[in-house]
């Protein structure tokens, strides 16, 4: 073993069986990078060991080699042949890591892989190759024998790989695998062996297992998360394995929405699987044929009761679907015409009417709502009271009812009974009139007041209607509830101050204070005041709910949809805007508010602190930057360009005051109206355009939302209708309701979930056959092509096979006519080809920079003048490119392909000119005069390789002593036989350099040098060792310069270059260590 003193190679030198010589090679960190840390240096000598490469055998490239050319003859041959030879191990890895038996799994090469497997070749992950390749037969055959091979206790093949060799993960298992591939087959066949696949923790899971997986690997815990759900989303396992494949899409689609907003580094992954299981949930909707098999599954309920057809559809799966937000689902055609054909129930024909029919219809129930409403409460039997239970008449109902609200808003807005009674014009009503105005505070509402009072009281409780048969979470789910919430609150808070105001009107009366005075005598802050603003503002909210009304129309609908997701970038967009105000106004604030004491001082410098007219000026300006409150004010509205630049004209300010002020309003404008205002414009840009291209899915979501409001029973009268009891509410609680027995109830729930069951069957036998249809329509591919391939291959080689066992003559190899990709994969077989760093490169990126100390900084910040920072970037430019490669350097090692079959079929030890150099470099250095002293005492070349620092480099020793001792070695070998051959014995060579002699030791030897030479040659000896230990195996990871058929020119006194030639023709006629074909040549 030599040993550089860097650390960055080891070479081991190991006799093998047939006397060749095998060398393994393994990278190291550099020591000077590890410093003086023992245990870190452990623990990378222990990774690089574990990670050390396995240098193929020639037996074992030729095993590999046939396995993927499909030749099971001489895999045969092989395995009979080299099975109990040490050298060859059946279970050996190609470059990229696979198995002869992972290969004929990708080649599916039935034949091979069970000859495999019938030598005891370990079938580690092959399992899972086999399900990633959708190799069924291959499942089948590795899953009997992954039976056999078991022993209960101990971890699975695939388990039992190592970490740095597996090609999947450790919590890929057989049925995961199955799923990601989505293999209906082949899950088939592990669910009926009993594979099971639990469902995964919870992401907020707090047990032990859980923990322990988060501190070990956290990644790799929501890796395997992540996978687990991919195989859960398969639409194959749901198919095979879920009874109600429905539930189970919208279960795990809800499931994936929470995982994606609570791990977001993976909210892709789960945003991507979410979108898998909507589109497997309205895929089976392609599969329903007729409107019984959609009525069936849409109506099922597993806690209601059976539906019969013509009954009242109550869309339980509709619902969850809705709940769900499976927006796909919704969306379906057929769905969409089933609700369309529910939704206009009560009028036939209106669908077909055109645009003048519709409205006429539309206009004479809208005009008769108080009469269905009234019809209903008194008699719901009756023909009007059931055609008021009908979807689009009771749509129509309550719109218009609340149309008449809106209507009753805007009449109380603009004072319609003043205006009423002073149209009228006769005394009474004018001196109403002018009592109102006198005893506006505190007044009693009027006659339209008193009708909106009993709407507010309508919507209250149908929203607590609402509210207590959905629950809170599914009330909340809807924002339009929580609209309806906000404007009721604000109706009723502005009916609470008006009480509160005729209150404290009326206890002043009682007083003896007069409670009446001038509106512009009221305090700022009077109750009557407040009422008014809050009835402002619900009646904004009220008339914004009419875009909910019309989302049912499908030119207002999409429109309407983009405008709800808008409302969401202004809400962001606010939050930085809000910032970017706070910051400027607490600025401009801190600067301003001195000036604009003063000018507020002067504004009410007039008797008794009234306003002063001389400062008019003054009193329109200080309010602007009077406190934080005002200053902003003012920021916002300069953003609509309502601020001039006068406002900045205030008493007493100073130049420098004023020129900071203006800069800091200045950079607001560019900042909020230039940068934030074009941001917010992009931002809803992007938003519509993401809406417009999902409009028409989005907008059928929403308008079937609004249909299910009115499908359900209940709330069947608008507001203010639904205040007062009807004749079906007092029948209702007096009665009692008659329970059906037991018996009659399971009878139900029975034929209830087998009839479900018997259409999702149909539903998934359908959607199972089209996805194996489809396919097998598939076009040519790869595989297929490949298949051909494979089987053409084998039957050559059986055919070529045959033909030389019956002494057919002519017959050529099959391994001479290979296709492209087999030359690629037998080139890096043949060539070693390794997934490593190439070392040269790493080795200069991990060397040390010279002159780099503690004190480089402090050297180069004190240094003098520096060079001029004009470079001539011609020179450089030019320097650049004539130091570069663009093909690189060939190297030596890499010879053509049929010289690598060569030096595999005879297995050869080629030796090399560049390692004669190498040595007789290293006699240079070792001969020197600085060693000389220094080494007469070492006993061992390794040790000497410790003490000189890098690989046997160049050394500086005098050409003629080189010749010299060059010509010693020479004239002490042997002559050659007649053939130019001389005898050459193989083994390891061991080299002990003493004191004061060289013993040359190897298990045939012929040749000892004199013990003369032991005293008087010191320098020779250690020449004779190193060249007599060279056999060239040892450095064919460093390939010469010059190959040996490309002879450099030689020295200019032919001295070396004699010698090398001689030493080379006596190297090319030496015996090799195995048997050589004399056709081929030695190199």
């Amino acid at each position: 073993m030599l040993l550089n003193r860097k650390g960055t190679k080891t070479y081991h030198l190991k006799n093998n069986t047939d006397g060749a010589v095998e060398q393994k090679r393994t990278d190291s960190v550099p020591r000077h990078l590890l410093g003086n840390n023992p245990q870190l240096q452990d623990e990378i000598a222990a990774m690089q060991s574990d990670q050390r490469e396995y240098a193929l055998s020639v037996f074992e490239k030729k095993f590999l080699l046939c396995s993927e050319r499909g030749d099971v003859p001489a895999v045969r041959a092989l395995l009979d042949k080299h099975k109990s030879n040490n050298r060859f191990n059946i279970n050996c890895r190609d470059a990229v890591g696979r198995t002869a038996l992972v290969v004929a799994i990708e080649n599916e090469n039935m034949e091979l892989i069970e000859l495999l497997l019938t030598n005891g070749i370990e079938p580690g992950d092959a399992l899972l190759h086999a399900i990633s390749e959708e190799y069924v037969e291959a499942v089948e055959v590795l899953l009997q024998h992954e039976e056999k091979i078991y022993t209960p206790g101990k971890p699975y093949s695939w388990e039992a790989v190592d970490n740095e060799m597996a090609t999947f993960t450790k919590d890929i298992t057989p049925l995961i695998l199955a799923a990601h591939r989505d293999n209906y087959e082949i899950i088939k066949l592990l669910l009926d062996r009993g594979a099971s696949l639990p469902m995964p923790h919870d992401v907020r899971c707090g047990c032990d297992e859980c923990v322990i997986a988060t501190k070990d690997d956290c990644l790799r815990h929501s890796r395997s998360r992540i996978n687990a759900y991919r195989a859960l989303t398969s639409p194959s396992l749901i198919c095979l394995s879920s009874t109600d494949p429905i539930q189970t899409a919208f279960n795990l689609s809800s499931e994936l929405a929470r995982l994606s907003r609570a791990e977001h580094e993976f909210k892709s992954d789960y945003t991507e699987l979410r979108l898998k299981c909507e589109q497997y949930a309205s895929d089976l909707l392609d599969h329903t044929r007729t409107s019984y098999e959609l009525e069936v599954m849409l109506n099922y309920d597993p806690n209601g009761p059976l539906f019969e057809k013509g009954e009242r559809m109550k869309l339980e799966r509709l619902k969850l679907a809705i709940i769900c937000k499976q927006k796909s689902f919704v969306a379906h055609p057929n769905v969409q015409q089933l609700l369309a054909s529910v939704w206009y129930e009560g009028s036939p024909g209106f669908r077909r009417k055109n645009l003048v029919g519709q409205l006429m219809d539309i206009s004479k129930m809208a005009t008769m709502f108080p009469i269905y409403s009234m019809a209903y409460m008194m008699a719901p039997n009756s023909s009007l009271g059931q055609t008021m239970k009908k979807p689009f008449t009771k749509f129509i109902v309550h719109s218009s009812a609340y149309c008449f609200f809106l209507l009753l808003l805007i009449m109380a807005s603009q004072r319609v009974e003043t205006l009423v009674m002073e149209w009228i014009g006769t005394d009474f009503f004018l001196e109403k009139v002018r009592s109102d105005q006198e005893h506006e505070r505190g007044k009693p509402p009027g006659l339209v007041e008193s009708a909106i009072v009993l709407f507010v009281l309508g919507f209250v409780w149908a929203e607590i209607k609402q509210l207590w048969d959905a629950g809170l979470h599914d009330y909340l789910l809807d924002m339009w509830n929580v609209v309806d919430f906000f404007t009721n609150m604000l109706y009723l808070t502005c009916i609470g101050l008006r009480v509160s105001s005729w209150i404290i009107v009326q206890r002043e009366l009682s007083r003896g204070i007069n409670p009446y005075a001038p509106r512009e005598d009221w305090d700022p802050y009077d109750p009557m005041l407040i009422s008014e603003g809050i009835f402002g503002a619900a009646n904004i909210f009220s008339f914004l709910k009419m875009v909910h009304i019309f989302s049912v129309n499908p030119h207002l609908g999409p429109l309407q949809i983009s405008l709800g997701r808008m409302v969401f970038d202004i809400i962001k967009f606010f939050f930085i805007y809000s910032l970017v105000l706070f910051a400027f106004g607490c600025g401009m604030n801190q600067l301003l508010w001195y000036y604009a004491d003063t000018d507020k001082e002067l504004c009410y410098s007039g008797p008794g602190g009234t306003m002063n007219s001389n400062y008019e000026q003054s009193c329109l300006i200080w309010r602007r930057f009077a406190n934080l409150f005002e200053t902003s004010q003012s920021l916002f509205w300069a953003s609509f360009g309502l601020v001039e630049l006068e406002n900045f004209e205030l008493t007493g300010i100073k130049s420098y005051t004023r020129f900071w002020s203006l800069l800091m309003f200045g950079s607001y404008s560019v900042i909020n109206v230039v940068v934030l205002l074009n941001l917010l414009i992009a931002m809803m840009s992007s938003s519509y355009q993401i809406i417009s291209e999902r409009s028409d899915i989005e907008w059928k979501f929403a308008r079937s939302k609004l249909w299910m409001s009115y499908f359900e029973d209940g709330s069947t009268v608008p507001p203010p209708f639904n205040i007062f009891p009807t004749s079906k509410s007092c029948k209702k609680s007096v009665s009692c309701a008659i329970k059906p027995s037991s018996s009659l109830k399971d009878k139900e729930e029975f034929e209830r979930d087998a009839r479900y069951r018997s259409v999702m069957k149909c539903l998934i036998r359908r959607y199972v056959t089209t996805q194996q249809r489809k396919a097998e329509e598939t076009g040519v591919t790869e595989d297929d092509v490949n298949e051909v391939k494979q089987a053409v291959t084998s039957f050559r080689s059986e055919l070529f096979e045959i033909l030389r066992t019956n002494g057919m003559k002519g017959v050529v190899s099959a391994s001479e006519v290979l296709s492209r990709k087999e030359r690629l994969r037998e080139r890096r077989l043949l060539k070693d080809f390794n997934i490593d760093l190439v070392e040269t490169v790493v080795d200069a990126f991990m060397k040390e920079p010279e002159g780099k100390t503690k004190f480089s900084l402090i050297r180069r910040l004190t240094a003098g003048k520096r060079e001029k920072a004009k470079k001539n970037w011609n020179a450089i430019v030019g320097a650049a490119k004539s130091k570069q490669n663009p093909i690189g350097k060939t190297s030596n090692n890499s010879g053509s392909l049929k010289d690598l079959r060569e030096k595999v079929l005879q297995e050869q030890e080629i030796a090399s000119s560049r390692g004669v150099q190498r040595f007789v470099l290293a006699a240079r250095r070792v001969v020197r005069d600085d060693y000389k002293t220094k080494y007469d005492n070492t006993n061992s070349i390794a040790l000497i390789e410790e003490e000189i620092p890098g690989t046997f480099s160049a050394g500086t020793t005098p050409r003629n002593s080189v010749q010299q001792e060059l010509a010693d070695e020479q004239a002490k070998r042997p002559s050659t036989s007649s053939s130019g051959r001389p005898e050459v014995s193989s083994g390891v060579t061991v080299i002990n350099v003493e004191s004061k002699s060289t013993k040359l030791t190897t298990s045939e030897q012929k040749d000892k040098p004199s013990p003369e030479s032991t005293s008087g040659e010191k320098k020779g000896s250690k020449v004779q060792g190193l060249i007599a230990s060279f056999d060239g195996s040892h450095l064919e990871d460093e390939p010469p310069k010059d190959s040996p058929r490309r002879h450099s020119a030689p020295p200019a006194d032919g001295t070396d270059g004699q010698n090398l030639s001689r030493y080379l023709s006596e190297r090319r006629n030496a015996k090799p260590f195995t048997e050589v074909d004399e056709s081929v040549g030695w190199l």
